[in-house]
């Protein structure tokens, strides 16, 4: 049997490698039964989707789309005007294609295929990684077929939908089980040295770069080692100075954070979806820092989230500025007792078994949905 599937999302890697990992998920899966199975991906050129879909190997269709403004302007024209031509674009492929169904993980560029599935009858999937589901995903989900979160909770703000599943955030199976004593010999490092770990998404993070720049150069804190990943578009300053730190090491990207999140006596992290996923993965002893532009400031809920049930502390962006985390990371550096609590409360919040949620949840919606 063949199944084929349209996916669409876009704009951020928050909605992208969702994604893409359940694009993985349901292949697997089909390879798993013996079955084949085909994916298309609909979302904008010019975004970072065009870029990220085609490298991963699968098929990718530009369709036009805009942002939605929520208060009527003529952006809002353009942007309807811009959903029906995507639409139409969508309701072409749709009829070639002849999907399954279409999944979305949410973003501006979700509209026309969703809209589209929904005039076509083809059963409609949503994923919403974060705590603040996103407006796209939100308005998009009545009387969708399925609705998956990566969140607990969530039944009611989904109630338009048939069906809610709570299946988590799929973050790569190489993340569970690690341990503190394992990572940090995996990596060479000393099981007595004081180690943090600092991670502001694929962007990096002014407001970190700048606290761990300047607490390393302190003398009093010359003890305690750091692993920055800085991002690929970095906007602080590296100078010869800081580069020369015996205490400090600082990485343009890191393609295993698993590793150092479980070695680190803490971690100081963003808090999107996909990183509250691996923090309960890797169980690891994180401060986070929501990004405070974020759409619906969601991240301050996806780290309350966490936080709530002891799985980490919260510190804002605006906190970090004004000089406060500094005591709050050696309180914590200090107190092994905590770190293990956190360490703890995150690795039970962790779901191990999400993707096979998603592929169950996916096929069960389908034979709801011949």
């Amino acid at each position: 049997m063949e199944r084929r599937y349209m996916i669409t999302g876009g704009g951020t890697s928050g909605h992208i490698n969702p994604a893409l990992a359940i694009a993985g998920l349901m292949q697997e899966d089909a390879e798993a039964n013996g079955d084949t199975c085909r994916i298309i991906f609909t979302g904008r050129k010019a975004g970072l989707e065009g870029e990220l879909v085609p490298k991963a190997g699968y098929e990718f269709r530009d369709v036009e789309a805009l942002p939605m403004p929520s208060k009527p302007s003529l952006k809002m024209v353009k942007a309807w005007g811009a959903l029906e031509r995507g639409k139409k674009q969508c309701m072409k492929l749709i009829a070639d294609f002849k999907p399954d169904c279409v999944i979305s993980t949410g973003g501006y560029v979700s509209g026309p295929l969703l809209s589209a599935a929904r005039k076509a009858n083809i059963p409609v999937m949503i994923h919403e990684a974060n705590a603040f589901p996103g407006r796209a995903n939100k308005f998009l989900s009545r009387g969708a077929a399925l609705v998956m979160t990566g969140f607990p909770g969530q039944e009611e703000i989904f109630s338009k939908a048939k069906k809610v599943v709570y299946t988590g955030n799929p973050v790569r199976g190489m993340m569970f089980g690690r341990t503190k004593e394992g990572s940090r010999k995996e990596l060479g490092f000393d099981n007595d040295r004081k180690l943090v770990f600092v991670m502001g998404g694929s962007l990096g993070s002014a407001t970190l770069t700048n606290f761990v720049f300047d607490f390393v150069k302190k003398p009093e804190h010359r003890d305690i080692y750091f692993v920055i990943s800085v991002g690929k578009h970095n906007s602080v300053e590296i100078t010869p100075d800081v580069m020369n730190l015996p205490n400090l090491e600082i990485k343009e990207y890191i393609d295993r954070p698993d590793l150092y999140m479980s070695a680190a006596d803490c971690s100081i992290l963003r808090a999107g979806a996909v990183t509250c996923a691996e923090i309960t993965a890797t169980g690891a002893c994180a401060i986070m820092v929501p990004y405070p532009f974020a759409a619906h400031d969601h991240q301050t809920y996806n780290a309350n989230s966490l936080a709530s049930k002891g799985a980490g502390i919260v510190v804002s962006d605006n906190d970090v500025k004004q000089g406060k985390l500094e005591g709050i990371l050696i309180d914590l550096l200090n107190d092994p007792a905590r770190q293990e609590s956190i360490r703890k409360a995150g690795s039970d919040l962790a779901i191990r078994d999400t993707g096979k949620r998603i592929t169950e949840a996916i096929k069960e919606a389908l034979g709801n949905n011949p």
